[in-house]
């Protein structure tokens, strides 16, 4: 073989190599799918909103990592690296601030629902999409009660 010996033919250099990019329309998506199953544990709830209101609306903006140089990982020291876990070596691709719309049942514990949204969203956007959430919230836009199901729809006062 020709060539020193930790080069491989073909491979193309750390510093340009691609780069994966995650888009805001993709984050939604994960998070309104996470969001709904994570609702959807909640029966008491579940069972109120009609079949066509459950899907959670999601905005969503998501900013890309800046790009690291060379001197930034050369700083680090080793010491540090071999502390960290194997979820924390994941490269994080940027970050993503969000806004989640919910509709739920009521009576219910909307503080737990809402809660419970907020967790499984950050910790599921971390795994699948490699990127941090440091702003979520989870608003709640509508209580549906099973009184204002049988009444058609007059507004119950």
């Amino acid at each position: 073989m020709s060539g020193e010996a930790g080069e491989r033919p073909g491979v193309v250099p750390r510093g340009e190599r691609g780069a994966t990019a995650v888009t805001d329309r993709v984050v939604a998506k994960i998070a309104a799918r996470v969001a709904r199953e994570a609702l959807g544990r909640f029966t008491e709830s579940a069972g109120r909103v009609p079949p066509g209101r459950r899907t959670p609306h999601v905005s969503t903006s998501v900013r890309r990592a800046p790009e690291r140089t060379g001197a930034g990982r050369d700083a680090e020291s080793a010491a540090g690296r071999d502390a960290e876990s194997a979820d924390d070596r994941q490269a994080v691709l940027g970050e993503a601030r969000m806004h989640i719309t919910v509709e739920l049942g009521y009576p219910s514990d909307i503080g737990a629902q809402c809660a419970a949204v907020r967790r499984e969203v950050t910790e599921r956007i971390r795994a699948w999409a490699g990127m941090e959430v440091p702003d979520l919230a989870v608003s709640v836009e509508r209580l549906y009660s099973a009184h204002t199901r049988h009444t058609g729809r007059e507004r119950v006062r």
